[in-house]
């Protein structure tokens, strides 16, 4: 997992160096946007692989990939290759993120799940503060390509470690007819994969989320490139459908909408994703523009929320013991809702510790929303069907990820052009013409009066308040959803089910029962 948390720290601290070294300024945001496309249009297809042939081949392929897309980084001559290559990182990093998840839920009974979930979360903390500076150094001191060999000894170490002590035994599925060469139909078992259902998500998902992260940025939103992208998106979505209904075994089973309590669980963390671009891509901006902070300390206003969570993550357990998963969920984003709403309150200019307090308090309350959520649905499944569930619930958590940017991305916009076109006239000459040129008037605010410089603080203040309060609504709509769709209690199978071959399998048996377990959905 520290593969792909560290490189999604590591590379931005080298942006400056790489554009100079390879040019490229108007399109190096796709080494962010195509690493993120390759991670989320392949998780359902890791899931279903690593369901059909198990985790193992599905993990090693995907910490190799990973490899060899940060050789080719390394090696890149162009801004083209190398946002080709990080695309082929993407496709390992999303073999990563899914089947590591499953597998923690297949190695631990659900006693110990929150445990190494939290570890796993620390992962990414630690990350947080660590990739950064190991970024800074490494270009400071070596080479910006050095941030992706980095990569090739972590995850040597996670290969050997994967090959030496990763055991697994694949359960075995009953018997499915399928046709021999004659065309007569045998009983023989034939693992099937649907290719063509695994191309028309790619296919999809990519034409899609391309329309979400550069409408708005590359082209306006109404304009011929994003109209044909939604349009052709469309109809590969209607395509994916069909080709899905007919697969003897889809990409993307009809059961993960079917089933209560995944589908509650698809969508609230699909709006987990959308109130997640509030803290992670706008409160940066605010912390430097508004409070004058430097990069490094606007990095760790927004850094305190990824130690305080894993640390409810590990807590939990014992919340959704005693009542529940669904409920353990519900008062974790409802908590997150009134910590979002209270930002807006927050005193222009304000002091650094304001936000990163409620920062640290939004950390404690999705940490125990996310986890009991991810974990119920890990137990309500089958070994079978468990990187396939897993799959499910993040491949949603990013899509609303993509769909918040691009929302909240034109609350913004439209706040900071409302607030320019009503500046007072005294100030108008001083302020910058167009939403392009806000960022660049920011960072060099000598160049516009007192008056002027504090009119543009106030109105970047207004914009990111009213994301804020759209996350908030978000975190709502969370709530509404688990409170209307989620079953009261998730109907959690025995830890004994999960299949063979992961030791201590049929321990916290009662964990489940008391964790919500017993009921149907």
């Amino acid at each position: 997992m520290a593969l792909a948390a560290l490189d999604s720290t590591i590379v931005s601290t080298a942006v400056p160096q790489i554009v100079g070294d390879l040019g490229g300024f108007s399109v190096f945001s796709w080494l962010f946007s195509g690493y993120m496309l390759a991670v989320t249009v392949t998780l359902p297809v890791y899931g279903k692989l690593s369901d059909t042939f198990g985790r193992k081949p599905v993990l090693v392929c995907g910490v190799v990939l990973f490899l060899l897309g940060s050789l080719l980084c390394a090696g890149a001559w162009s801004m083209a290759g190398l946002i080709a290559f990080r695309v082929v990182q993407g496709l390992g990093g999303g073999a990563i993120q899914g089947t590591v998840q499953t597998i923690a839920a297949d190695l631990y009974p659900l006693k110990d799940r929150p445990k190494i979930q939290a570890k796993l979360s620390t992962v990414w903390a630690v990350s947080a503060v660590a990739g950064p500076a190991i970024g800074g150094l490494l270009v400071a001191y070596a080479d910006w390509r050095w941030i992706f060999l980095i990569n090739l000894p972590v995850g040597a170490v996670a290969l050997w470690l994967i090959g030496r002590h990763l055991r697994e035994t694949v359960p075995a599925k009953p018997p499915r007819p399928a046709p021999d060469g004659a065309g007569r139909w045998s009983s023989r078992l034939v693992p099937r994969v649907d290719w063509a259902g695994a191309l028309a998500v790619f296919a999809c998902g990519g034409l899609l989320l391309t329309a979400l992260v550069q409408g708005g940025v590359a082209w306006p939103w109404l304009s011929a490139p994003s109209l044909g992208l939604f349009a052709a998106g469309a109809v590969c979505a209607a395509a994916t459908v069909v080709i899905e209904r007919r697969a003897a075994e889809p990409i993307i089973p009809g059961w993960v909408w079917k089933r209560r309590p995944i589908a509650a669980v698809n969508l609230a963390l699909g709006a987990l994703g959308l109130l997640m671009v509030a803290p992670t891509v706008f409160l940066p901006t605010y912390a430097q523009s508004v409070l004058g902070l430097g990069p490094t300390a606007a990095g760790f206003v927004l850094t305190v929320m990824t130690l305080s969570w894993p640390v409810s993550a590990a807590l939990s357990s014992h919340v959704y013991n005693r009542v529940g998963f669904r409920q353990s969920a519900l008062l974790g984003i409802g908590l997150a809702a009134l910590i979002l709403l209270a930002f807006p309150l927050l005193p222009y200019p304000g002091e650094p510790w304001m936000p990163a307090l409620i920062m640290l308090l939004l950390g404690g309350a999705l940490g125990i929303f996310q986890l009991p959520l991810i974990v119920g649905v890990q137990s309500t499944v089958e070994w079978a069907e468990r990187g396939t569930a897993t799959a499910s619930v993040l491949f949603n958590r990013q899509i609303g990820q993509s769909v918040g940017a691009a929302l909240f991305g034109a609350v913004a916009n439209a706040t900071l052009a409302g607030r320019l076109a009503e500046a007072p006239a005294s100030i108008r000459p001083d302020l910058p013409a167009t939403l392009d040129s806000v960022s660049h008037a920011l960072e060099h605010p000598g160049a516009l009066s007192d008056t002027a410089a504090d009119y543009l603080r106030r109105a970047v203040d207004a914009a990111v308040d009213h994301v804020y309060v759209g996350a908030a609504a978000a975190a709502g709509l969370a709530f509404l959803v688990l409170l209307l769709l989620a079953p009261r209690r998730f109907p959690v199978l025995p830890d004994n089910s999960s299949g063979p071959g992961h030791g201590d399998s049929g321990a916290g048996t009662g964990s489940g029962t008391n964790a919500g377990g017993g009921g149907g959905s």
